[in-house]
This record gives structure tokens, sequence and C-alpha cells, in this order.
């Protein structure tokens, strides 16, 4: 899929609460309620990634902190694939959470 333009990320973003560009990835810093909502939370977003054929960076930090990064490895930059997978990480139920807004 080839990359969006810059406007097209900013449209995106804006759809996309908490969802920032950095180091050229979309990226996303979830507060859950525990280290267990965390490790349950990745399985989901494993689950979505693995339905996409699209596998995001997953990281889970300071006990019950996980970051998301998205990118389009075959492209080289940010697509519509990535922006739809980050769509639908936000759709998931298990993320009744605070973002961290300092992500």
């Amino acid at each position: 899929m080839p990359k969006l333009s810059d406007e097209d990320i900013q449209a995106n973003l804006a759809k996309l609460p908490g969802w920032s560009v950095k180091d050229g990835q979309l990226t996303k810093n979830y507060k859950l309620k525990s280290f267990a909502h965390g490790v349950l939370f990745i399985g989901a977003i494993g689950q979505l990634a693995e339905a996409a054929g699209h596998h995001p960076d997953v990281f889970l930090h300071d006990y019950s902190q996980v970051t998301v990064s998205v990118v389009d490895h075959h492209d080289g930059g940010i697509s519509e694939k990535c922006t739809k997978l980050a769509a639908e990480i936000e759709a998931l139920p298990q993320k009744k959470v605070e973002a961290d807004k300092a992500a």
C-alpha cells in the first residue's frame, strides 16, 4: 500500500485520539489498570494484527503501560493499512483505559 501524504496522515490523526507520529510511525501509549490488563490488551492487538496481516511494535513497560507503534515496513512509511489498524485498536473493548497524554 502506498504511503500516505502528510495531509492524509494529519486528517487520519484527527480521528485517532491520542495517536501521534513519532520517528515516522503512528504511536500511542496506553496506561492500563494492571500488568494483567496490559498482557490481555497486547493479546487482543495481536489478534487484530494477524487478521490484518500488519504487525505493529508493541511494548509493555512500567508495569501497566503499553506503547503501540505502527508503520508499513513494505512501503517505508505510514499507509492506510496503518491508520486502519490503529482505528481497530482504538475500538477494542479492553481499552477502557486512560491514554497517557505525554506519549
